[in-house]
């Protein structure tokens, strides 16, 4: 590993947390979503709607790499069609609900052991995360005890940038208090993360490779990693404690 590593950032979904499908789970959070705005629709055609608003969107912030706020999420994109004064103030908590209609996240295996200790080997620690909501990856910081692991939480839906645009790396290196050359960035898409990471020059990009992730943008990759893991505990094979 490069011994001028003194910054760890990491990518959240997929990477250090990731999906488990829970038909319960899924069923309350969509029945509780359709409660909110009022929902007129059948549940079917109601969330075919969405999907379609949805991917509609997904296709504009991957081309323009911006995001926006939840509230604009929902009423420029989701749900334009639906009362303002009924969806906007519940924007929050719908965005939570739409991303728990997929299922349960959880943290990969090892995940908070080796985050607790590369903190200890003194790395400061920072997440880049593209996501659409601005409180679920605070909340389960907190949830899990690892909130005061991370100096620097740089989310799309907050500072509007997207990656792979390099300027939400040197953001986030800025924020941290270091120089790109002595960051690492730790993602599991290779084309994004790895993109993103090696235009903002970023000292080292390691990829978790994830069979159920990798290339699911139907890109293939242009440039590649410096390291790639098959686990997140393997980054201490990779950043030795720091003198």
């Amino acid at each position: 590993m490069a011994d001028n590593i003194n910054a760890i950032f990491f990518d959240v979904g997929a990477t250090l947390r990731y999906v488990v499908e829970d038909a319960e789970f899924a069923a309350a959070a969509e029945k509780e979503l359709m409660e909110l705005v009022g929902a007129t629709e059948e549940h079917d055609a109601f969330f075919a709607k969405l999907e379609k608003n949805w991917k509609a969107y997904r296709k504009w912030a991957k081309t323009e790499l911006l995001d926006v706020s939840e509230m604009e999420l929902w009423l420029q994109y989701l749900l334009p069609d639906y009362p303002a004064e009924r969806v906007a103030p519940n924007a929050a908590r719908l965005t939570r609900l739409w991303r728990d209609h997929d299922g349960r996240r959880v943290v990969h295996e090892g995940t908070l052991e080796t985050l607790r200790e590369l903190q200890r080997r003194g790395y400061k620690l920072g997440i880049i995360a593209n996501t659409i909501t601005e409180t679920e990856i605070p909340d389960w910081m907190c949830r899990d005890g690892v909130a005061d692991c991370f100096k620097t939480v740089i989310l799309s839906s907050k500072v509007r940038l997207r990656k792979p645009d390099p300027s939400i790396y040197l953001l986030a290196a800025r924020c941290i208090g270091s120089d790109p050359v002595n960051c690492a960035y730790v993602g599991d898409n290779p084309v994004r993360d790895v993109e993103g990471a090696k235009a903002a020059a970023f000292g080292a990009m390691v990829l978790f490779e994830d069979a159920g992730t990798a290339d699911r943008e139907g890109k293939a990759p242009t440039v590649l990693p410096d390291y790639t893991i098959k686990s997140i505990p393997e980054l201490l094979d990779l950043f030795p404690p720091l003198s």
